[in-house]
């Protein structure tokens, strides 16, 4: 028996639904418009400039940017285009790669945070309380925690043969 969502419910998945959308949206606009670079390029340029030498394996920034090998190693070659990232063999597994950040991408990323995070200050931190924006943070982590662990439980069963 289908277990229909309540009136409130329903208000409550429109509203997630609608800011889920829009939020990434609008800030990948301020991005191309401020910085010309959308929100994925700048999203992995970030992950890169956090991680040690500045270099992470292919398949970890694909799991932390969560996208897939594929669309990673496009977005990946076109970063290296522009000069921003650019592959290295990896020593111990011929078949692995590491991207890793260039003094340009390294350039890049200092010069757009700063209009990255005022963005995200006016799209999401500052309309909401402090309270608030805990709030959120903490039941994000929820729902990606629970989403993370049903995904490695299906990976698993997989793997198992079922």
């Amino acid at each position: 028996m289908t277990r229909w969502l309540t009136a409130e419910e329903q208000a409550s998945w429109r509203a997630w639904i609608a800011a889920s959308t829009l939020l990434p949206e609008r800030l990948s606009r301020d991005l191309v418009d401020e910085a010309g670079m959308s929100l994925a390029d700048y999203e992995l340029l970030m992950y890169l400039s956090e991680a040690p030498g500045r270099r992470l394996r292919m398949s970890d920034l694909a799991a932390a940017t969560l996208s897939s090998r594929s669309r990673l190693s496009h977005q990946v070659d076109r970063l290296a285009d522009s000069g921003l990232v650019m592959r290295e063999p990896c020593s111990d597994d011929r078949r692995g790669a590491f991207a890793v950040l260039t003094d340009a991408g390294w350039d890049t990323v200092v010069e757009t945070a700063p209009l990255h995070v005022e963005s995200v200050r006016r799209r999401l931190v500052d309309v909401l309380t402090p309270a608030e924006f805990a709030e959120l943070g903490r039941l994000c982590s929820v729902i990606a925690e629970r989403l993370r662990d049903a995904d490695a439980d299906h990976c698993d069963a997989e793997q198992s043969g079922g």
